[in-house]
């Protein structure tokens, strides 16, 4: 069963409409869609081209040598209800611009969809697609009724495609597919706010990995289940998603679950995972361009190249952390194990990994923190000791502020508000970052709920409506 994400197939619909009822001599339209991967962005345009009602194309590309997936361009082509799919069969190209020249003579004149899923792929192997599709799409395909999809999880490669500089600029629109929220994910599961983050760290809002946890059901039950089910895709969806991501690139795997495990900081990453500096470079701009690792510097009104990294997607921080390594656990049947270090570790991890949930939170409130009303950018800010480190820090610009307009700290933890002593601290935190003042306005995040003078304090309702709670999408 396939529901929600009406926002996207309503764009799709839409798109497909303009092709079929378009005027002009070229109607034909091109849509990238983008998100990481196993969010559901094929899932999604198959269910789009089944209630299409009209032809269509669906070929996911491989990373086989160029003749053998030519070969198995032609193959589906010929296998899909296009009115000339007979053109292609037992049909051999030698080249992508034979093969869509070809294609176009096999759409329909009332509206066809071509599905170019795994695009990256293409453009890997074959540099010169790009200029190829550009060509045809220009003087060919563009004439004909035709909704062209392609679909990509190399997130840095997706948005490139649409870039000045690049033969497809301007030739198509651009959709992001987003894994679900928080607000989305209590939705579906039926959960309370608090939960629902909870729910949000361990299954990172993918819908495969939130469609096996039951409406109401507790973490600790939910992690018990798919602890003695090694097929599970909290389990499996990582390692699938990690070996199409770096097939080749070892030394990246290696350095990921450094920063999995905890290191933040350029040097503990390169002690945890034994690479040489160069070779830590080189992996972490990898990691950073694909978006897998975030990479943030402090933010005051000093500038500072103090970086700290971490992994983007909360779900994969997860698994790098209490599933990745222990994974041996769950195939001998030993899943209690794995689910016992959840359990002893889970307030400590938490109370870091909700960091970036929280700053991404407040900056969609859009809390008009500035003298003028204004928003402002979040962040956070340490020093090489983390002699102060401080969770929140909203201010005019980034990554070097003329002004601050709040600082805050984050206490989530079950049973401990934020409390007159975490506010002390956050006031003598303030006094020591670059730009504050004793007027800067505090601001105080509590899993449970508190009071404190003169402080904002938000917690888990007020974060989580941050997001829509739209129609989640499984």
């Amino acid at each position: 069963m396939f529901v929600g994400r009406e926002q996207q197939l309503r764009e799709l619909t839409d798109r497909l409409t303009s092709v079929r009822e378009s005027t002009d001599a070229k109607p034909g339209k091109a849509v990238l869609i983008r998100g990481r991967r196993r969010v559901g962005k094929s899932r999604l345009v198959e269910e789009f081209v089944e209630r299409s009602g009209v032809p269509y194309l669906f070929y996911a590309a491989s990373r086989r040598p160029l003749h053998e997936e030519l070969q198995l361009f032609v193959d589906e082509v010929a296998r899909s209800n296009l009115p000339g799919a007979d053109t292609f069969r037992d049909l051999t190209v030698t080249s992508w611009d034979a093969a869509l020249r070809l294609l176009a003579s096999a759409t329909s004149d009332t509206g066809s969809i071509v599905v170019l899923d795994e695009l990256p792929y293409v453009i890997a192997q074959d540099p010169a697609f790009e200029g190829t599709l550009q060509t045809v799409f220009d003087r060919i395909l563009s004439r004909h009724r035709l909704l062209l999809i392609g679909i990509g999880s190399d997130l840095a490669m997706m948005e490139a495609l649409s870039s000045y500089d690049r033969p497809f600029h301007q030739r198509a629109d651009e959709m992001v597919v987003p894994a679900l929220s928080p607000a989305e994910v209590a939705r579906m599961l039926q959960l309370e706010p608090a939960d629902a983050f909870d729910a949000h760290l361990v299954t990172g809002g993918l819908p495969l990995i939130c469609a096996e946890w039951k409406p109401g059901q507790s973490l600790t039950d939910y992690l018990r289940s798919a602890f003695a089910n090694p097929t599970s895709a909290l389990l499996v969806s990582a390692e699938r998603a990690l070996a199409a991501e770096f097939p080749s690139e070892a030394q990246a795997r290696t350095v990921l679950g450094a920063i999995g495990s905890g290191e933040r900081t350029f040097t503990s990453i390169g002690r945890a995972s034994g690479v040489t500096a160069a070779s830590l470079s080189r992996a972490l701009s990898l990691l950073t361009d694909k978006r897998i690792v975030h990479r943030a510097t402090p933010l005051s009104t000093k500038a500072s190249q103090e970086a700290r990294y971490w992994v983007a997607d909360p779900y994969l921080r997860f698994w790098l952390e209490f599933v990745g390594p222990y994974i041996h656990e769950v195939e001998r049947g030993r899943g209690d194990r794995t689910l016992e270090r959840v359990q002893r570790s889970w307030t400590t991890w938490r109370g870091r990994a909700i960091e970036p949930i929280v700053r991404e939170a407040i900056d969609r409130l859009g809390l008009p923190l500035g003298p003028d009303g204004s928003a402002g950018v979040v962040g956070g800010y340490w020093t090489r000791k983390n002699d102060p480190e401080i969770d929140i820090v909203v201010a005019d610009r980034a990554p070097t502020a003329k002004a601050l307009f709040a600082v805050g700290s984050i206490k989530w933890l079950e049973n401990a508000p934020f409390s007159r002593r975490d506010y002390d601290r956050l006031v003598e935190h303030r006094r020591q970052l670059p730009g504050a003042t004793d007027e800067t306005p505090l601001l105080a995040v509590s899993r449970v709920p508190t009071q404190i003078d003169d402080v904002t304090v938000l917690g888990p309702a007020e974060l989580i409506a941050a997001w829509p709670s739209g129609d989640p999408g499984v």
